[in-house]
């Protein structure tokens, strides 16, 4: 049988990175995990008491398309109590996971052939679900002049170079460089797009791990907008495969038949592990608060390891570091530093394929020790 011209997409590194530093350590080697974006906490403890509470009285059966009713609801607050917003609970779409939420957003919003904007570096399931839909990923080429964000400005570029976009998609705070958009910025993208008939998409899935102030939601400037988040991050819940979409009301019903048809609902038990994460601030903060020591930690220390040149880290749990003076070959210099320092991170060829072999990624995710001792290492092999 034939293989799909739309499957050819790119693999996602890190996946591979994951795998080599797997197969290092079933050798016998102890690695430091700084590639992958998942916290090293479990989902918190008032999650877990609630899956066990509902797996003793509750089925688990199938739920309605668009998710929990009392989940819907218990987002609908959460906007309320970190933006002061009145999200109705009815525009809010429960979905297996952020990359279902980009699914179902891309589906509902574009056709075959359409141009989609994204920054690089950016987030590399953008462009290869994209591709993977017959879209056109159209790469604007962000730097350190405009925090490798998004303007309105390198909008109208590549369009005076490729045609019009269909949509644009802006992730805040974004994968890899951690930076973030602040209200103003967010509200010029949002009155470009409809100035040219273009939808908007804002991945926020990192809200909740900021440093000096939450993040803005795009739904603070506008609501013609969709807007993806997930239980992964924050939630410490990446396994559980449950985020979320807020959605028009102009396009509820379009994304619920497509979530009946291609997802039937959410896992059932996700959902209510999310429900009781909701209430688990104070654990949450707590993790927040790792993450905060770890970026100094690495703040300070990388440096001494030669890594001087990192991209403005509002948010997330990344760094984004500049190697041309160290590499021109970053996935060769990350499979070195694997095998002789037994600390993993990401290449830049994830994030961003036209300069991605000058960059790469660490992730401060896990525990401040392992932070410690992979600041250690990496100095050590410096040397």
């Amino acid at each position: 049988m034939k293989i799909s011209r739309r499957s050819v997409v790119d693999p996602f590194i890190v996946m591979d990175v994951m795998e080599a530093a797997r197969r290092r350590e079933a050798a016998g080697a102890d690695v430091i995990h700084m590639e992958v974006g998942q916290p090293g906490t479990p989902a918190p403890r008032l999650a877990i008491e609630a899956l066990e509470r509902s797996l003793r009285d509750n089925p688990l059966g199938y739920t309605v398309a668009l998710g929990s009713p009392a989940l819907r609801e218990r987002i609908s607050r959460l906007y309320r109590d970190w933006h002061g917003l009145d999200i109705p609970a009815e525009r809010i779409v429960i979905t297996t996971g952020s990359s279902a939420g980009f699914l179902l957003a891309f589906l509902s919003l574009f056709d075959a052939g359409d141009q989609v904007a994204i920054a690089d570096p950016g987030y590399p399931s953008y462009r290869n679900i994209l591709k993977g839909l017959d879209l056109k990923p159209v790469r604007i080429e962000c730097g350190p002049n405009s925090r490798f964000q998004p303007t309105p400005g390198l909008l109208e570029s590549v369009e005076a170079e490729g045609g019009p976009v269909q949509g644009l998609l802006v992730a805040s705070p974004a994968n890899p460089t951690g930076t973030m958009l602040d209200a103003s910025e967010l509200k010029a993208l949002s009155d470009a797009c409809a100035a040219r008939g273009a939808a908007f998409i804002s991945d926020e899935i990192y809200h909740g791990i900021s440093y000096g102030g939450r993040a803005h939601t795009a739904l603070e400037v506008t609501d013609d907008v969709f807007v993806v988040n997930s239980f992964s991050k924050y939630f410490s819940m990446t396994g559980w495969r449950v985020g979320w979409l807020v959605v028009p009301e102009t396009h509820l019903r379009t994304v619920e038949r497509l979530a009946q048809n291609f997802f039937i609902c959410a896992p059932n038990a996700s959902q209510v592990v999310a429900l009781g994460a909701l209430e688990a601030e104070e654990e949450l903060e707590a993790n927040v608060a790792v993450y905060a020591k770890n970026r100094e930690i690495l703040l300070e220390e990388l440096p001494k390891a030669g890594f001087r040149d990192f991209a403005p880290c509002d948010g997330a749990f990344y760094l984004y570091a500049d190697i041309s003076g160290m590499t021109d070959d970053s996935r060769a210099f990350c499979e070195r530093m694997l095998a002789e320092a037994g600390v993993a991170a990401t290449p830049g060829h994830d994030f961003d394929p036209v300069r991605g072999d000058r960059t790469m990624r660490f992730s401060f995710a896990r525990s401040t020790s392992e932070i410690i001792e992979g600041a250690k290492r990496l100095k050590d092999w410096r040397r």
